[in-house]
């Protein structure tokens, strides 16, 4: 370790641990199936024009740094493995090592570093932390910006205070930012000891029109976010939910507008569902899910329902405006449900019409969102965060992944429609679930026929193919080089013939434990490697 760094850390009081992941168990546990194979292989972004001039951008100008893509050459063992030098003596070659891509590292701050009445709390604690951060390389910090505290009270009654006064924090220490547009609810889910709720006058719309927020077949309501199906409906006191979405990104990019032309805003992050999440809130914990239950389609409030009925009429089948009714509940298994068995009817004409609509849904409502996004943060990389859904990986339906909008049974690609999406907006790809592995689920729950790295797999190479940027993220506290050595495999894989890599990696997330002793010597050795520089094999 440096001994700025560890100078630091001997400075450093930092307060216990307060706020953990938003994600949900599922974002934190994943499902695979085999890789696909039948993913064409294209050209890599990387070299290109549109990707100097957005991704690098969010690499610092300190120090001098090798941007190659790949390593011209290595030495080669009779074995065939890379070796590198380390002073006199040789190691085997490991992900990330000296001459590879630079890959950017951003960490999620913790969820509670603004509270409800938008300050930013105990300034010098986090001040130090991120002098910490900065002393082993980090590129940057993560923020969301809940729309839960900044626009609390009143419609277009914007309050930024508590972030002004962190970005200059993180400006003044000549760190990035990526920035959330965070447009759900904080709390409830794995981890969480904070609770931020949506605004309060969007909260007393739901009390008297329910079905603004997504609906069960049981009836029960997820006020985690706003149903999709009033994107286009003025039921926001005389607004549509997107018009709401892009005037608070209006709002902050006007508010920001020094940290964006001084290029410390690297990033935005558009929230487009639960945890920020593309997807269905489909295995909500407070509803009774638990891993690895199926989970269900939220489809059932009178404006996705409506808009079944239309979809249904215009293929003329009326009798079709219906959601499935054979599905199971949170956490049946596949084999349980006639729907989502082998040979069920997911697969039937019903079924595959269903399903067409129901993630077309998700793909729309992201369509609609990133054009409003691009439109107010012109000239800003944009990104959107899809979630690792692995476990029912292996089965012939993907039943996680149909009830959460991802139209991915094993004879159907469900992510090229996002990625296409995606490109349309030029926007990045923010994945999750890189540290996990296959093996590691099949001891803990055999039964979920999990598979991440093929998830994982699977999307990449869709996104690679559709040529947009790929970042990602860690799903579960990693404090081990195992879980570090998985995300630098993912990171930058050593056999891809096109170098292709991430565009950036962001940790999760800033805690005291991460800056202890040991745990943050593994962590500096993980930037370095992802960095591309040498870095202690012991």
């Amino acid at each position: 370790m440096s001994q700025l760094s560890a100078q630091a850390l001997n400075s450093l009081r930092p307060r216990p641990p307060s706020a953990c992941s938003s994600t949900t168990m599922a974002s934190l546990s994943y499902g695979t199936q085999t890789p696909i194979a039948s993913l064409k292989v294209s050209p890599g972004f990387w070299g290109s024009a549109e990707f100097n001039s957005c991704r690098l951008s969010v690499l610092g100008s300190d120090r001098s740094r090798n941007f190659s893509v790949v390593r011209e050459s290595a030495e080669r063992s009779e074995g065939g493995v890379a070796m590198e030098t380390v002073g006199d003596n040789q190691v085997e070659d490991s992900p990330g090592n000296t001459g590879s891509p630079y890959v950017p590292v951003y960490v999620m701050l913790p969820l509670g570093v603004i509270n409800m009445n938008c300050e930013l709390v105990e300034p010098e604690v986090l001040l130090n932390q991120l002098k910490v951060l900065k002393s082993v390389g980090v590129d940057g910090v993560m923020v969301d910006c809940w729309w839960g505290i900044v626009e609390a009270h009143n419609p277009q009654g914007y309050n930024w205070s508590g972030y002004k006064r962190l970005f200059q924090i993180v400006r003044d220490l000549n760190l990035k930012l990526q920035v959330v547009m965070s447009f759900h609810e904080c709390g409830g889910n794995v981890g969480d000891d904070v609770h931020i709720p949506l605004p309060h006058w969007v909260t007393e719309i739901g009390q008297k029109n329910p079905d603004i927020y997504f609906t069960d077949k049981e009836g029960k309501r997820n006020n985690e976010c706003l149903t999709w199906g009033i994107d286009k409906v003025r039921v926001l006191r005389g607004r549509t939910a997107v018009e709401v979405y892009f005037d608070y990104m209006r709002s902050f990019r006007v508010e920001f507008d020094e940290f964006f032309e001084g290029g410390i805003i690297s990033e935005i992050e558009v929230g487009l569902g639960p945890c920020g999440e593309l997807r269905y809130p489909s295995y909500p914990e407070n509803h009774g899910w638990k891993y690895p239950g199926i989970g269900e389609f939220q489809c059932y409030d009178r404006y996705l329902m409506k808009n079944l009925k239309e979809a249904a009429e215009a293929r003329g089948h009326s009798f079709w405006a219906r959601a499935p009714d054979n599905t199971g509940s949170y956490n049946s298994q596949p084999h349980e449900t006639g729907f989502f068995r082998d040979g069920g009817d997911y697969d039937s004409y019903y079924g595959r019409f269903f399903l067409n609509w129901y993630s077309r849904f998700l793909v729309d409502h992201g369509d609609r969102v990133l054009a409003l996004a691009n439109l107010a943060f012109e000239g800003t990389c944009i990104a959107a965060k899809v979630s690792g859904i692995h476990w029912w990986y292996k089965t012939a339906s993907h039943p996680a992944e149909l009830t959460a909008g991802f139209y991915n049974p094993c004879n159907r690609d469900g992510y090229a429609p996002i990625a296409a999406m995606l490109k349309k907006h030029e926007a990045a790809l923010n994945f999750t679930c890189v540290e996990m592995r296959t093996l590691d689920q099949h001891e803990g729950f055999p039964e979920a026929l999990a598979d991440p790295e093929g998830l994982v797999w699977q999307v990449l190479n869709a996104a690679w193919d559709a040529n947009i940027p790929v970042a990602s993220e860690n799903a579960l506290t990693c404090h081990d080089r195992e879980g570090y050595n998985k995300i630098l495999a993912n990171a930058k894989p050593q056999n891809d013939p096109d170098g292709r890599h991430l565009s950036a990696f962001t940790y999760l997330r800033l805690s005291p434990v991460l800056l202890e002793g040991h745990n943050f010597m593994e962590f500096e050795r993980f930037v370095k490697k992802m960095h591309g520089e040498a870095a202690p094999e012991s």
